[in-house]
């Protein structure tokens, strides 16, 4: 078990060094790839030396660069929400997309839009706010759907996902009908099916603040978010409230989703498939899963968002279509895996009483 642990802290720093590498390479190619191609070397002078004028520093620093903040803090935090909701309900399966905490922000959003609620400051105060009530609304329907009789499995929590997710996707169907205008038309859309096209430099400090306070917030956790793993008698006998710790980690997780959600629309998968991938190169121990999770689901989203700008160029792609391509076979592998070690645990695996 030791050494076990030991390989893992010497690992750790290697992951970290090479995963920041890469969100370095992919900024750099997200920020000279596009409609107007710059060479590297271009965007590199133009970032180091802060050049905002001339033929390449105002796409670079005004267009590009608010995009590439915008996407590696919506993949962190994705990733980041990820790691805890499978924790919070020992389930593999467990994702802010997939529990409808995506959706559910997504419709807050959408009434804050066709209803007009607010305009300027006081729009871009409602929209985060109705995301965050969106989201954690969503969470607690399909946790107590998931939970009734004592005991959450894994078929019950996504049955649970995709029925809250169906009845938000019909209540902001029918706003959309009532209201009949083309720019809410244009809402819903990028609410459904995510985008970092709309990202600007006066609208990031509001989720680079969320992401970074509850990242250092949930690091500060990672003991008991270990001892959830033990199952909620072990936890309690280790000295966890586990009802009441479930509970503050579900409204942090609610908020850090909706207000991602309210800046980039719903972008699905990326907190399913990023922690499992760091979970098999760092372990479960959350002090250092959480970290590099944070660095993978950036690099992963800006990946998504780089191949949704260039693959069918001038013509661009939602970069929720991207993820949900990448992320539905693996869903569907997961699902497969997560029913054989059921089986072969007569039932037992992935029951969470």
């Amino acid at each position: 078990m030791r050494g076990a642990e030991g390989a893992v802290s010497v690992r750790r720093p290697l992951v970290l060094c090479g995963l920041a590498v890469a969100l370095a390479a992919v900024a750099v190619a997200g920020l000279a790839l596009g409609t107007v191609r710059i060479p590297p070397g271009d965007v590199l002078g133009a970032v180091l030396r802060g050049e905002r004028t001339g033929p390449f520093g105002s796409i670079v620093w005004d267009v590009r660069m608010p995009r590439i903040v915008l996407g590696a803090v919506v993949g962190a935090g994705l990733a980041v929400a990820g790691v805890v909701l499978q924790a919070l309900v020992r389930n593999a399966l467990a994702d802010p997309f997939l529990l409808g905490a995506s959706s559910g922000a997504s419709a807050g959003a959408v009434v804050v839009v066709v209803l007009g609620v607010g305009a300027g400051v006081a729009s871009n105060v409602a929209l985060p706010v109705a995301a965050f009530a969106g989201s954690l609304a969503a969470l607690v329907v399909v946790y107590a759907m998931a939970r009734q009789g004592g005991a959450m499995t894994t078929g019950r929590l996504v049955l649970a996902g995709v029925a809250v997710q169906y009845v938000l996707s019909a209540f902001t169907s029918l706003l959309l009908v009532l209201s009949a205008r083309a720019e809410h038309m244009r809402a819903v859309l990028f609410w459904t099916l995510g985008g970092l096209g709309g990202a600007r430099w006066e609208g990031l400090a509001l989720p680079v603040g969320v992401l970074t306070a509850g990242v250092v917030v949930l690091v500060g956790l990672a003991r008991p978010l270990d001892l959830l793993l033990t199952g909620e008698e072990g936890a309690r006998t280790l000295g966890l409230d586990a009802g009441r710790f479930r509970a503050g980690v579900f409204v942090l997780v609610s908020l850090v989703v909706g207000v991602l959600v309210a800046f980039s629309g719903a972008i699905g998968f990326v907190g399913l498939m990023v922690p499992h991938a760091a979970r098999l190169v760092v372990g479960a121990g959350h002090r250092a899963l959480l970290p590099v999770a944070a660095l993978g689901g950036a690099v992963f989203l800006l990946s998504a968002d780089l191949v949704a700008r260039t693959v069918a160029a001038p013509e661009e792609i939602p970069v929720g279509v991207v993820t949900a391509l990448a992320g539905g076979p693996f869903f569907l592998w997961l699902l497969r895996r997560s029913g054989r070690r059921a089986d072969g645990a007569d039932g037992a695996e992935g029951v969470v009483r």
